[in-house]
């Protein structure tokens, strides 16, 4: 007879089951989008309304997709929704840039470089920090840090699963934590204000894709100190000491690899030299008109800037090492990236559809003023507010593990209520962020879940999806309640979240 499960062994169980049943989130949005279609069909004959938020005295009704009009514009639109879905672009041109520093070996030797620099004392702060900084390039940091943070705990006599443990929370849980800005902040933030846009379009053409940079840039100093304190009082008490096999030596970058650091932080130098230039002097040229910066061509070119300044040390990197003899290679190298993003492409195609269909349909407006009302109704505002949509956001996490898809759904819908009852779009954003993070170490249904298992499984046979969660939960709680304080001060203190990004809207 088989041993009993616990409650905790059971819930997590049927988490499973539960997220394994769901769709695939391409098939997901195209049903989404179906729904739409349907919904909006059945409620136009309502004559449901509701007056603009924007426009003063205009009434806005519910399109029905499946009048005359409703087909024409779907079958018309459908391919500018595929083009014109807010992070396809923008995710595709930042990736050029980070995939060649990726596949190049440049993140890696990065990473590598710093954790094994760091002194003992400070190796555990060092693994966490590496970990959140990885989220620039989440592959190289899931695949290198975990088991190089295992290896580095047991050449201490420390437990490798809480060295592990400490890389695995910083670069799933920290994820949109960062120090510079990512393919991240410009998915999230171009889903952002086009969402914005449907009660305001003009405040949407103020926002840009750093309206997080100051926060995150905190986030990983708070995450960073939350990571290292789970790790040595929680989780590696619990662990107890290590009894299995002597650790091995650990790999040491080359003279070829250190070489190529100094020469690609050469590169990165000047190439963050002339994207001053181009701003600091009074005459720059990406200023904008009154002179400012916040507003100005800049800040709405920063995805292309953010792929030069990966690109650019890559290619150094890739020279100095040989991976890249010659054009063909960087070629090559920019070819097998985009190949990797095919995934990403199919998704933008049928998550498109459904954010216009959305957007078309006025649903979106009108559960946003509805959705507002109902919300001032029972006096639920502020704070509290704040605290159910994280709580909210984090929930569905457990069950849909991709940041954009998530997003794409829930942007629509609550931007619109958060800035009916004053909030910023970017307040919202950055709750969300919080939320999608801290819980992807607790989900089975995370793409990268099953590698950290397997990583795990080196130092414990036994390890399983239910012991690696019971080691991880802790980071995962720490990290919400942490950064959900974090957040809650920065709101009652109004700092500014990013360049021109309050609080309230």
């Amino acid at each position: 007879m088989g041993k009993r499960k616990g409650g905790f062994q059971r819930s997590l169980d049927g988490i499973e089951t539960i997220g394994n049943k769901l769709p695939h989130p391409i098939t997901l949005f195209a049903i989404l989008a179906l729904l739409v279609v349907l919904l909006s069909a059945a409620l136009a004959p309502l004559g449901i309304s509701v007056e603009h938020p924007g426009e003063e005295g205009e009434m806005v009704e519910i399109n029905n997709l499946l009048s005359a009009e409703g087909i024409q514009y779907m079958l018309t639109s459908m391919t500018d929704n595929f083009i014109g879905f807010a992070p396809l672009g923008v995710v595709l041109v930042t990736m050029l840039g980070i995939g060649v520093a990726e596949r190049t070996g440049l993140i890696s030797a990065l990473l590598r470089g710093f954790v094994l620099s760091v002194p003992n004392r400070l190796i555990t702060a060092g693994l966490v920090f590496a970990g959140i900084m990885s989220s620039v390039a989440s592959d190289a940091g899931y695949v290198v840090l975990p088991p190089l943070g295992a290896l580095i705990f047991a050449a201490l006599g420390r437990h490798p699963l809480a060295g592990l443990a400490a890389a695995f929370a910083g670069v799933s849980a920290g994820f949109s934590a960062n120090l510079s800005l990512s393919a991240t902040d410009a998915m999230l933030g171009e889903m952002t204000i086009a969402a914005a846009s449907i009660i305001d379009p003009a405040y949407a053409e103020t926002m840009n894709i750093a309206m997080n940079w100051y926060f995150i840039i905190v986030s990983v100093f708070v995450l960073t100190a939350i990571g290292a304190w789970v790790t040595e009082r929680v989780v590696e008490p619990r662990l107890g000491s290590y009894k299995g096999e002597k650790a091995e030596n650990l790999e040491r970058l080359t003279s070829v690899e250190k070489k190529g650091l100094i020469w690609s932080a050469v590169a990165l130098v000047v190439g963050l030299i002339l994207t001053l230039l181009l701003i600091l002097p009074e005459n720059a040229p990406m200023r904008g008109e009154d002179g400012g910066i916040v507003q100005s061509p800049f800040m709405n070119s920063l995805v292309p800037v953010i792929a030069a300044l990966f690109f650019i040390p890559g290619l150094v990197y890739g020279k100095i090492t040989k991976v890249i003899r010659d054009d063909k290679d960087v070629a090559n190298q920019m070819s097998d990236t985009m190949a990797s993003m095919g995934m990403f492409i199919v998704l933008a195609f049928t998550a498109g559809q459904f954010v216009a269909f959305f957007s078309e349909t006025n649903m979106g407006m009108v559960l946003g003023v509805y959705g507002a009302e109902f919300l001032q109704n029972i006096n639920l505002t502020g704070i509290p507010l704040i605290l159910l949509f994280i709580l909210i956001a984090a929930f569905i996490n457990i069950f849909i593990g991709s940041a954009s898809a998530k997003w794409a759904m829930m942007a629509p819908v609550f931007v619109p209520i958060m800035m009916q009852l004053g909030y910023s779009p970017e307040l919202t954003q950055m709750a969300y962020r919080v939320s999608d993070s801290t819980t992807n170490i607790i989900t089975p249904l995370m793409t990268y879940f099953a590698i950290i298992i397997a990583f795990a499984q080196k130092y414990d046979k036994n390890m399983g999806i239910g012991t690696l969660i019971s080691v991880m939960l802790p980071y995962s709680i720490y990290f919400l309640i942490g950064w959900t304080i974090m957040l809650v001060g920065w709101m009652l203190l109004g700092i500014p979240l990013g360049p021109g990004s309050p609080i309230l809207y």
